[in-house]
């Protein structure tokens, strides 16, 4: 998933996504644990966007809340 797809979800867009990556995650490592997964690079990949979709909602959230004394 690009960078631009994901900054432009919201917090519970992004909460959604990391579930459903995890998710992936897990079924992709079952697949390997049994032998049935081919292509090994897919778990590299998953495991990547895992990481760039918290980042950005870590981004998101910090963002959130500095926006929100200033509201006051």
């Amino acid at each position: 998933m690009k960078t631009t797809e994901l900054r432009n979800k919201d917090i519970a867009g992004l909460k959604d996504e990391v579930k459903a990556l995890q998710k992936a995650h897990f079924g992709l490592r079952m697949q390997k644990a049994t032998q049935q997964l081919t292509n090994t690079g897919t778990l590299r990949v998953t495991r990547r966007d895992i990481a760039r979709a918290k980042t950005i909602l870590v981004q998101k959230q910090t963002q959130e809340r500095a926006e929100k004394p200033a509201a006051k």
